[in-house]
């Protein structure tokens, strides 16, 4: 079984990429109580993620606190790949609760039980700091073709639109 972490007060939560645009391999990364526990993602979990996080975070006032991207650090080995997300808010702390869940298939291509997970609990100057980071990720992706929206590779583009 796949290890688990829960971390009440992290000390960092971002997102990193390891490879070149188009064949990058994006992770999430968790720092707190002596633990460092990364995790492979999608681009998209990640865009997807730090998108509702964003939402969530426009609907409290305004703190102050301005805060840059949180830089990923180069991850010693990726534990396990996420297959969902959840996101919770504890309001009575003031936090987000961000679960990531292993995506597990057994023999039968059937879901498996009890994965192994990730739970962090974010303050909002955190989760702005994660949003800046997978905003920063997403705009140095490949550039993308003005006729088909498809990413351009650097070793050519054939475009369908012009067949």
């Amino acid at each position: 079984m796949s290890e688990s972490w829960e971390l009440e007060a992290p000390a960092r939560f971002t997102v990193g990429t390891v490879g070149d645009p188009g064949h990058r391999v994006f992770f999430f990364q968790a720092f707190g109580d002596g633990v460092e526990a990364a995790v492979k993602c999608e681009k998209q979990q990640a865009v997807a993620l730090a998108d509702h996080l964003g939402r969530l975070l426009a609907d409290l006032p305004p703190d102050g606190d301005e805060i840059g991207p949180a830089e990923a650090l180069p991850p010693t080995e990726l534990a396990w790949v996420v297959g969902s997300i959840s996101i919770g808010v504890d309001r009575g702390r003031g936090r987000f609760v961000v679960l990531l869940e292993e995506l597990l298939i057994d023999e039968d291509g059937e879901v498996a039980e009890d994965p192994a997970h990730l739970r962090v609990h974010l303050r909002p100057e955190q989760v702005r700091g994660l949003v800046a980071q997978v905003d920063e990720l997403a705009a140095s992706s490949r550039p993308r073709c003005r006729l088909c929206e498809q990413p351009i590779d650097p070793s050519g583009h054939a475009c369908p639109r012009l067949n």
